[in-house]
């Protein structure tokens, strides 16, 4: 089963070495990660995608908890959560095929960010299946590269972790510490 996970953690040295070892160590390939700042810049969100058994994912979430720089995990999968995809692809565009290119570009509301004489760089976000299938539509006119950021998913609703990425707890070790009120 995939599983998409979300992991708040302090903005340190290091931390991403040690949560990705937590995954490689048990064995688990890393589809998707991707991390960057949240509002409080001592803070950074990680966005995982794994493919495992729930259990093993599980026990995988409560050794993440015992990280000392880690502040919160969320697994995502069998909640409601919006996810997004950035990918650019560089694609011929002889002047014959340009138009359609265009065309595909167009449909999919994706951004033309280089023109060269014989290629077209585009910009799409999107889920998965969006950006799937703009790559398989362009294929036929000889994709050259394609760069993907990874998955970055945030919940829908009122459960989040905004909570955490405005008052983070400090762990202690050998100690539970709640949220700061």
């Amino acid at each position: 089963m995939r599983h998409t996970i979300s992991i708040l953690v302090e903005n340190r040295f290091g931390v991403l070495s040690r949560v990705s070892g937590l995954f490689s160590g048990r064995g688990f390939n890393i589809e998707s990660l991707s991390v960057g700042e949240t509002l409080e810049p001592s803070i950074s969100r990680m966005t995982v995608v794994v493919q495992g058994d729930d259990m093993i994912v599980e026990q995988i979430k409560k050794q993440l908890n015992k990280l000392i720089d880690v502040i919160k995990v969320i697994d995502l999968t069998g909640e409601e959560f919006v996810e997004r995809e950035l990918i650019l692809v560089k694609v011929n565009a002889e002047p014959v095929v340009r138009a359609e290119v265009l065309r595909i570009a167009d449909i999919f509301r994706a951004k033309v960010v280089d023109v060269t004489p014989k290629t077209y760089t585009l910009e799409l976000t999107g889920d998965e299946s969006k950006v799937t299938a703009f790559v398989e539509l362009l294929k036929p006119y000889g994709i050259q590269e394609v760069v993907r950021t990874g998955k970055i998913a945030i919940a829908r609703g009122k459960k989040s972790a905004a909570r955490a990425e405005q008052k983070p707890t400090k762990k202690v070790p050998g100690k539970v510490v709640g949220f700061r009120e």
